[in-house]
């Protein structure tokens, strides 16, 4: 299933290009690592690319046939990276398969409990999703992640008032958090606070 999505390309690669080149600048934002608990590791920067991309896939879903191609072609433009990311890294070309088979699965994973959680409105599964998948490893008690899971409901809430021409040039854009009304838990401290009570 994963590497089928390869090599379906239909002449939109600028706009691929354009739309790609958004959705990574949307997951590099300074503030997710200064004030959201987003690790600024690799597996960190997967993570979260992860998670804006399910937002655009969410977002597509329920896009035209134009949309939906762009939406296909954005996957592969993912995997792609991730496979040149890896080989960079130093990983050997006999281990890149498997790697990226595992890659691809975890990413399935998250957008089917992300998915089950935005669906829902339900907060704080969303949370728990985010923490398992962000700090699998966190000695003592994980962040919170309340503050990026109220970044994504309002992100999503956001996109899905957004046109189809933006979807259809490649200009969909991931608002910033300050551009966004935030329920409650504003940032991480906010949130660490809370659970501190």
């Amino acid at each position: 299933m994963f590497f089928g999505l390869f090599g379906k390309k239909n002449g939109n690669a600028a706009i691929v290009a354009r739309q790609y080149d958004l959705l990574t600048a949307a997951a590099r934002q300074p503030v997710l690592y200064e004030s959201m608990d987003v690790p600024d590791t690799v597996m960190g920067r997967f993570e979260m690319v992860s998670a804006v991309l399910i937002l655009y896939f969410r977002r597509t879903r329920a896009s035209a046939r134009a949309g939906q191609e762009i939406a296909q072609e954005i996957v592969d433009a993912f995997f792609e990276d991730v496979d040149h990311s890896i080989r960079e890294l130093g990983v050997g070309d006999v281990s890149v398969p498997k790697r990226m088979k595992k890659l691809a699965s975890m990413f399935y994973g998250r957008l089917e409990s992300y998915s089950a959680a935005l669906d829902q409105g339900d907060r704080p599964a969303l949370e728990a999703a985010l923490r398992r998948n962000f700090h699998p490893k966190a000695e003592g008690p994980a962040p919170s992640m309340a503050a990026l899971a109220a970044y994504m409901m309002s992100a999503e809430a956001a996109l899905t008032a957004t046109g189809e021409d933006q979807v259809e040039t490649g200009a969909l854009a991931i608002p910033a958090p300050e551009a966004l009304p935030m329920p409650e838990t504003l940032t991480a401290d906010d949130a660490r606070q809370r659970n501190d009570l």
